[in-house]
């Protein structure tokens, strides 16, 4: 039993107007999208309405218009991928309430398709103003979120709608909660974390909560280097947050006391130059690092160690990388603790969820993306769930 209702739980739709909160907030380069991955998102739910004879109304939000009209950020601009990704003849509205919206839901078809214009064009929106949310929901019967990324904004169209009209979840966002409530609300043990990227004040609270949630945290990118200096190593030139020891050592008590073990690599890729294959490259151990030396990636010996406690686990959630990944060699070890991550994740002995931009990215480029239980396109949705927050828009839904 789900926590909130999907679109299993609607009942006939035919005829009635279906308000659907999409992503289309796409990357552009000279007019045209150039990935359509959040389209594709969104293509089940759309036509699972359309086929059962809802008029389809797909509001979005594109950039950062600051509640003023610009040509530039208008959603016409994306109507053609959506209608090409669909298969489907697709109507734009350049309004998202009022009398043209309700002559555009008068000539759609049963089984229509239509955009309304980027919502973020109306202040509203991210005021969650009550009058904008009424009127927008004045054109409609029903309300579907399906854009979990943007699910942690209260924002008229993420939030305010799931108040006024039925509300449910769509099958990408039901996709999401589900793999996410198996990953930390009800977990099988024990769970790791890996958590990379370059800075521990970006994952701070990441960190902090992930502690008291899961039985190993494995700790690599940048953010080792101020744990590894917490520790009194000396990281010679490598990235490092100083000023950050003392949180450093309360996150590293904070497990201690929670039972969580965590795991920073023993031995590490240094180089004098951050650069492809520098000739200074080379493996030390923590404590041989030299002071005109940087920590680029974590060693082998350690990445061997921790592909040793993953398959000791039954739950694993990734976000970022675990040295500087876009750089060979500097990638060896993200790429080659993501291949043992998909290899137990295809026979069946781990759940692996992973997230975030970089994350996604890394897990493409090891080649493992589709071996993955679950892949979060959503930035920082999934890293407010990480974070034990609750997301507005979810919370909306439950209700």
């Amino acid at each position: 039993m789900t926590a909130f209702k999907t679109l299993d739980d609607i009942g006939d739709v035919r005829g009635k107007v279906a308000l659907v909160r999409v992503d289309l907030n796409l990357p552009m380069q000279d007019g045209a999208v150039t990935d359509d991955t959040r389209i594709r998102a969104a293509v089940p739910t759309i036509l699972e309405l359309a086929d059962a004879g809802a008029k389809v109304l797909l509001l979005a939000h594109f950039g950062r218009p600051k509640g003023a009209r610009s040509s530039t950020q208008s959603l016409s601009m994306v109507v053609g991928a959506v209608q090409s990704v669909l298969g489907r003849e697709v109507m734009f509205v350049p309004e998202i309430a009022g009398d043209i919206v309700a002559q555009a839901v008068g000539i759609l078809p049963e089984g229509g398709i239509a955009i309304l214009e980027n919502t973020r064009f109306w202040p509203g929106e991210e005021k969650n103003d009550p009058e904008l949310v009424k009127a927008i929901a004045a054109n409609a019967d029903l309300y579907v979120n399906d854009a979990f990324s943007a699910a942690h904004r209260a924002h008229a169209t993420t939030e305010g709608l799931a108040h006024v009209l039925p509300a449910y979840a769509g099958r990408s966002m039901q996709a999401e909660l589900e793999a996410l409530g198996k990953a930390l609300d009800h977990p099988e043990k024990p769970v790791a974390a890996v958590v990379g990227g370059a800075k521990v004040s970006s994952k701070l609270d990441v960190l902090k909560h992930l502690v008291s949630k899961v039985d190993h945290l494995i700790i690599g990118g940048g953010m080792a280097n101020t744990f590894l200096a917490a520790n009194g190593v000396d990281v010679g030139k490598s990235l490092c947050e100083h000023d950050l020891t003392d949180t450093a050592l309360e996150i590293l008590a904070n497990a201690e006391k929670s039972g969580c073990t965590v795991h920073l690599p023993y031995d590490v890729v240094v180089s004098k130059e951050f650069a492809a294959n520098p000739p200074s490259l080379r493996i030390c151990n923590v404590h041989e690092v030299a002071d005109d030396e940087m920590i680029l990636d974590v060693g082998p010996a350690a990445v061997e160690a921790l592909a040793d406690v993953l398959k000791t686990c039954r739950t694993l959630v990734w976000n970022g990388p675990m040295g500087a990944f876009e750089t060979e060699p500097f990638d060896a070890a993200t790429v080659a603790l993501a291949r043992t991550a998909a290899a137990l994740t295809r026979e069946g002995s781990l759940v692996s969820v992973a997230g975030g931009g970089d994350t996604v990215a890394a897990l493409n480029h090891a080649g493992v993306a589709g071996d993955f239980t679950y892949i979060s396109t959503a930035g920082g949705a999934f890293l407010e769930w990480m974070e034990g927050k609750e997301l507005p828009g979810v919370t909306a839904l439950r209700k």
